[in-house]
Order: structure tokens, then sequence, then C-alpha cells
């Protein structure tokens, strides 16, 4: 539930709630607004308590929470914008996440990052550390790759996300990255979300690929209950019946975590499409449902990329959505 204390409360009067709510096994979290001031008061059954806090002369009113996620419900928190390497994320500028599956040398990541920087693109994305289906498969540069991806972004101005697959890598990438990504694998290891919760960088959660809504924001609440509330939610397709595309993207997820949710939300159109054909319209849908941004995998030669070549546009391809997603965006009063 959500107390919302009286405009004129003092330190101590805030503390005393906070206190009673520690002392009955709950856990508050309190946010200072210009106008109120609010205690979150988490804990099963914590509904049941009301009577106790309405005591208090501090408490003004008292609003349940009836969603299972609280810190990332839109009943604790209108709209949070994120700031990452100069962007703001979830504002009414849309942003663009743009580079290679993997990242393969120096020399091409740095052409790269210039064709997505002049295209307008905010983010190099780029793995370092590859989750594949094969554990033949590419599996990344590692550390030399976060360097490679650092150095390419720094050149061009660009901010990085690149993605953590266990624990022991996050500590590595939080030294070069701007954003973490957490993988459609990843969305329900709780242990590493923990620690993404613990993170000082802003978190990429993507959806997996046969989760609910429900599960994908109760895995952004495992991070949001450690102390980190700068998430971005990822639609990148969900598993059906329809095998045509690699994925079926879920459009309809834009306005419902909308609804639901005080948190950024982009799309992954490259991951659904499967094929590069597909990535401009599933961008463009995108786009107009709302979405707050996108990441898309380019590379200046497609077919010789190491990992997801099928999917990957070239920069021309990628110049060409920009423009048209400036127009889409420009419909709707956004920016891009």
């Amino acid at each position: 539930m959500i107390l919302t204390l009286k405009t004129d409360v003092s330190e101590s009067q805030v503390k005393e709630v906070e206190d009673k709510a520690k002392e009955m096994g709950f856990s508050p979290e309190i946010s200072r607004g210009e106008e109120k001031t609010l205690i979150l008061v988490k804990g099963d059954h914590a509904i049941l308590s009301r009577e106790v806090f309405e005591a208090f002369e501090a408490v003004d009113f008292i609003t349940p929470i009836s969603d299972p996620f609280k810190l990332v419900s839109k009943q604790w928190s209108k709209k949070t914008l994120i700031k990452s390497a100069g962007h703001k994320i979830g504002g009414n500028k849309l942003v663009f996440m743009a580079g290679p599956c993997s990242i393969e040398n120096q020399i091409n990541t740095l052409k790269i990052a210039k064709e997505v920087k002049s295209a307008g693109a905010g983010f190099l994305r780029g793995g370092a550390f590859k989750p594949r289906t094969s554990p033949y498969s590419f599996q990344g540069l590692g550390e030399e790759g976060l360097k490679i991806l650092k150095e390419a972004a720094d050149q061009t101005g660009l901010g990085v996300v690149t993605e953590a697959m266990d624990i022991r890598q996050l500590e590595i990438i939080h030294d070069y990255a701007d954003i973490i990504q957490m993988g459609t694998r990843n969305m329900q290891n709780f242990e590493l979300l923990k620690e993404c919760g613990k993170a000082k960088k802003p978190i990429l959660l993507k959806r997996g690929f046969a989760n609910t809504i429900k599960e994908f924001l109760m895995s952004a609440e495992y991070i949001a209950a450690e102390g980190n509330t700068d998430i971005i939610l990822c639609e990148r397709g969900i598993r059906t019946f329809s095998d045509y595309t690699r994925f079926t993207l879920d459009v309809s997820a834009v306005p419902v975590l909308k609804k639901l949710t005080h948190l950024p939300v982009i799309i992954d159109p490259s991951h659904p499409a499967g094929k590069r054909e597909f990535v401009d319209s599933l961008s463009y849908a995108s786009i107009a449902a709302g979405a707050d941004g996108l990441i898309v995998e380019v590379h200046t030669n497609p077919e010789k990329a190491v990992s997801d070549g099928s999917q990957t546009v070239n920069p021309q391809k990628f110049k060409e959505i920009m423009g048209n997603c400036k127009k889409i965006a420009g419909v709707f009063g956004r920016q891009v």
C-alpha cells in the first residue's frame, strides 16, 4: 500500500512511520516529491495493517496496490525518465540504440559506430559475451570486445549498451557500459536480477520469449526491490505458433506496459523479424504504438556478420528507418 503523507510533515514524523513499518516486518520505500511525500509499504498482506498507519497524524490517506509488482507499478510513480550518456529515455524524444549483434574487431566496430551516429542513434549496442543456442557458435570476444566497444563509442560520442550473462560479468561490464542489458534468456535469472538491482547503471531488461507481461514486470520488480529503479523494458518478440518470422512481435505490449508501469518501453525489431526485410515495418509499428525508442542490429556487411546476419540491416537501411521513424513520431508530437 502507498501512504500519502500530509504536506507539512516533519522528517521526524516520516521516520516514525518508516520505523513502524520496519517494526511490523514490512519494507518501506520513501519517495519525496515537491508537494507530497509517499511511503510504499511492501510486504505480504500489508494492506491488512491499514488501520495501524491511519492512526498516524502524518498520514493523509492510504492507497492499496493490487498489482503484485509495487515499485514498477504506475500506482507508485507516474513516469520515470532515465538519464544516461547525455540522453533522456522515456521522455518526449525517442532514443535509438544500434550496432552489431557481436563485436568482431576494432576497425569494423568504429565504422558501424560512425554510421549509426550519423543516422541519429544515441547509443552503440554490441555483444561481447554472447548467449548462443549452440555451444559451437561464436561466443563473443569477452573483455577485449568491451574495450573495442567503449573505444568506438567514445570516439563517436555514443553511449554503450551491452549484455551481461551472469553475475561474474557484471563488475567487468560496469566499467565499460552506460546501460547493462539483461537478455531474454536471463529475464528470470533472479540472482542476476538482484545483482543488477545493486548496480549503479540503468538496466535494459528484455522480455523472455515465453513470458507473460506480469512475469516481465515481476522480473523488473526484482531489480527495483534492490534499489535500482532505472529500468528500461524491452519487448523483443515472443514464441507463438507462427514460424515464418523468428518470433512474433507483441506490439500490444507497448500500450499495456505504458498503462501498468512508469518505466520506459523500447522495442527490439530485429529479433522478432529474423529477416532484415521485416525490420523496417516492425520499427514503424513500434513507434506508432508509443515505444520510447528502438534497439536495432546494424552491420556494414550483414552477410558477413558472425552472428544474426539475417536479421541485421546495413547502415543505409538504418538511416532510412530513422528518417521514417521521425515522420511517424511527429504525428504523435514526439521527436527523434
